[in-house]
């Protein structure tokens, strides 16, 4: 039997995810959306995949579904529940393909019953239009999920769909260095309204070092397993990005959307907070960022 998959959150990250399982067709799939759309198209690889698509407008027509793809932005969880409420039955698997740690204690006031399974997006997406994104490769894998039942089982599902998974034994680490990358990635795009590009410069890379020696410290005070050199590699990771590549917080402030401040930099400076290790300089971040944010509601900037 074809496995039921409703996806929550269509743009970027959604968009790229249901577009694919959509293309591999071997499940059923539907988008929970706030207006209708008939149609997908995925750009990846100097080809544009167009497949149809059934949307839901409204929670109260949802009915349980074996998989929910979660794939909103952290802050927008709470938003997601009545949608979850619907779709979610004692049988279903929610995948949160958000950033952030704490995923499955973040959703589970929303999803009753539901096995909630954790996932690391690594692939850059970028939302052209309502019914149009762009999927990239940024580094070996896609996704990862921890190397259990629940992980194998969206392995399965994504069978088809092209996306690489890695299947880790230790998610824990996986998940502090993704929070690690996204610590500087997200916050220097977001102020200085420039794209990856901008950390060829000098005095941008001495500061995210700076910033990620303080991040590195928390997740190693909070269970991460991380090499000596840490800080340095994430570095040299995010240089392996292309220059012309934006982050989701770039986008969102471009667009004038509230964006994941709390679930990154905030979720470094609490846990620097909880196990005492200082965390200036993302405190600044922090503040900067919340600035932003909260003047993101009456201002829009132009792209």
């Amino acid at each position: 039997m074809r496995p039921t998959v409703a996806v929550v959150g269509l743009g970027s990250i959604g968009g790229v995810v249901a577009g694919l399982l959509q293309s591999a067709d071997r499940s059923d799939v539907v988008a929970c959306v706030r207006e209708p759309l008939e149609r997908l198209t995925v750009e990846r690889s100097g080809e544009s995949i167009e497949v149809p698509l059934r949307t839901l407008t409204d929670p109260a027509d949802a009915t349980p579904v074996d998989w929910v793809l979660l794939a909103t932005k952290a802050h927008q969880s709470a938003s997601a529940a009545p949608w979850l409420a619907r779709l979610c039955g004692s049988a279903t698997r929610v995948a949160v393909l958000q950033n952030g740690i704490d995923q499955a204690a973040r959703l589970a006031p929303f999803v009753g019953a539901a096995t909630v399974v954790p996932a690391i997006v690594y692939y850059n997406g970028e939302r052209l239009a309502r019914d149009r994104v762009r999927y990239r490769t940024a580094g070996t894998h896609d996704l990862a999920v921890r190397d259990d039942a629940d992980g194998r089982a969206f392995g399965e599902l994504l069978d088809g769909t092209g996306l690489r998974i890695l299947f880790s034994d230790d998610f824990e680490t996986l998940g502090w260095r993704k929070l690690l990358i996204n610590a500087v990635a997200n916050p220097v795009t977001a102020l200085t309204l420039q794209r990856q590009a901008v950390f060829r410069r000098p005095d941008i890379h001495a500061l995210c070092l700076a910033v990620l020696d303080e991040a590195v410290a928390v997740a190693r005070a909070d269970g991460a397993k991380l090499a000596p050199d840490e800080a340095e590699r994430t570095m040299a990771t995010l240089l392996t990005y292309a220059p012309e590549l934006g982050t989701s917080m770039y986008f969102d402030r471009l667009a004038g959307r509230p964006f994941e401040v709390e679930a990154l930099t905030g979720a470094i400076v609490a846990a620097g907070e909880r196990l005492a290790i200082p965390t200036p300089l993302n405190a600044m971040f922090l503040t900067l960022l919340r600035a932003v944010a909260d003047a993101a509601s009456e201002h829009t900037v132009a792209p």
